[in-house]
């Protein structure tokens, strides 16, 4: 019986990690999904229609599992609303909107992964800045080593970058700033509310600040043909991208990610944003049998080690304190 117990409570600590690594597995593959939606739909419509199906299934589960403590939707407090709606803000609404533009703009997924996946690099700069706290020398380093891997990534075969591109480059990094800002919100909502209430109520605030700028942008309309003959297959395809991102992207490994920050923290689950460009290029060797060249490779392996030399340091210092 005691041997039992113990292999239970060995279990319940590796589940969040299992939770996170499945998170980062799902979001890894979102780029080919969003490339393949952005075929036939528009950024805006992509956003609606994903968050829209994304919506739905959380209310389903919400209710179906209501009496749950982990799957249940519980009521938002009046005092707590503003939260929801600032976590809304900074992430799905803007970090979505700027992610999108990324993969739109970038050609490969592969290279637009591992610009997004560095937030943990750019964590101590925002904790110095609003936080007040110290960056180490290991810090630095860190920092030093992802940028030359992400200027080889930019650089390496420049000549298949246009201005767009480019600009791509931004966004990304635009995103991962948006990325931290809704981190600290999120640490900032009580933990009375379970991970499905969170995601679902964020998510509502994201689509009420999407769906006016859709309509002021491209206005209320259907971007299916009425005519089911007229559906290709290159329209099947790109549902089929707008099915893996509402319902995997943003229902599953939002919920696995907030399972996980809530058990193990914010600094410890983001350090799992660093497999992220393994996965998308091994995604991408399986499905499109793209080849990276060398010095893309390098790129990617220092975006890594720096983003790891940083998250060492900072999980070395947490525990010193």
């Amino acid at each position: 019986m005691h041997v039992f117990f113990e292999r239970q409570t060995k279990m319940k600590k590796f589940l969040p990690y299992m939770a996170i690594i499945g998170a980062m597995l799902i979001w890894s593959v979102s780029g080919i999904a969003i490339k393949m939606a952005l075929v036939n739909f528009t950024s805006l419509t992509l956003l609606v229609m994903r968050f829209s199906l994304a919506i739905l299934l959380l209310l389903i589960i919400g209710l179906v599992c209501q009496k749950n403590s982990l799957l249940g939707l519980q009521k938002v407090k009046w005092k707590d609303l503003h939260l929801f709606l600032l976590a809304g803000f900074f992430q799905p609404c803007l970090y979505y909107l700027l992610e999108t533009y990324t993969y739109d703009a970038l050609r490969s997924p592969t290279i637009a992964e591992a610009l997004l996946s560095t937030s943990p690099v750019l964590s101590p700069l925002f904790a110095m800045a609003l936080l007040k706290e110290k960056v180490t020398r290991n810090n630095v380093v860190g920092i030093i080593v992802s940028t030359i891997g992400m200027l080889m990534l930019v650089l390496v075969g420049s000549e298949e970058f246009s201005i767009g591109n480019k600009w791509g480059v931004l966004t990304a990094f635009l995103s991962v700033v948006t990325a931290i800002l809704y981190s600290v919100v999120l640490k900032k909502i009580p933990a009375g509310y379970n991970s499905l209430t969170i995601v679902f109520y964020v998510q509502i605030c994201a689509l009420f600040l999407f769906y006016p700028l859709w309509i002021v942008r491209e206005g209320i309309h259907t971007p299916f043909p009425t005519d089911i003959n007229l559906w290709t297959d290159s329209l099947w395809r790109s549902l089929a991208g707008v099915g893996y991102l509402g319902a995997c992207s943003t229902v599953v490994a939002f919920i696995l990610f907030c399972y996980s920050v809530r058990q193990i923290g914010v600094t410890q689950a983001n350090v799992f944003n660093n497999v992220r460009p393994i996965f998308t290029a091994v995604a991408m060797m399986l499905i499109y049998g793209e080849q990276l060249p060398f010095g893309k490779i390098v790129g990617v392996v220092l975006v890594i080690i720096g983003l790891f030399v940083c998250q060492k340091v900072s999980k070395n210092e947490k525990i010193a304190r």
